[in-house]
């Protein structure tokens, strides 16, 4: 699942069902369309799974306030779940492929690199 998410900063929460919670991380840039492209992901906290299907506006003062509208849903496959590396396929409307999580070395805590794989 993927959110556009109008908020302070503009910018798209990928969520990942897994252990009955929405994984989640906010992509300032949107998912990489085309293999090589990294973007920065950085993990908030899980989300309940019922917040997949929300689309519309959170408060002022609230946690996440500003505008979420459902910019794709689908399924995914797990090729590899670590705390350290993670190597999906996204089966989307509009996201597909193989996509690859991985932290930062020396980032800040919760900073990912996403990025899509060639496919073969």
């Amino acid at each position: 699942m993927v959110q556009e998410h109008h908020a302070r900063t503009h910018h798209f929460d990928f969520r990942l069902e897994k252990d009955g919670v929405f994984k989640s991380w906010a992509v300032p840039k949107g998912l990489p369309d085309r293999p090589g492209v990294r973007h920065l992901a950085v993990q908030v906290e899980d989300h309940k799974l019922d917040f997949g299907d929300f689309e519309g506006t959170i408060p002022e003062g609230q946690y996440g306030a500003g505008d979420i509208h459902i910019w794709d849903r689908g399924t995914y496959d797990i090729h590899e779940w670590r705390d350290d590396h993670i190597r999906i396929t996204l089966h989307g409307a509009r996201a597909q492929g193989t996509l690859v999580l991985i932290p930062f070395r020396h980032g800040r805590p919760r900073e990912w690199l996403l990025w899509k794989v060639q496919e073969r």
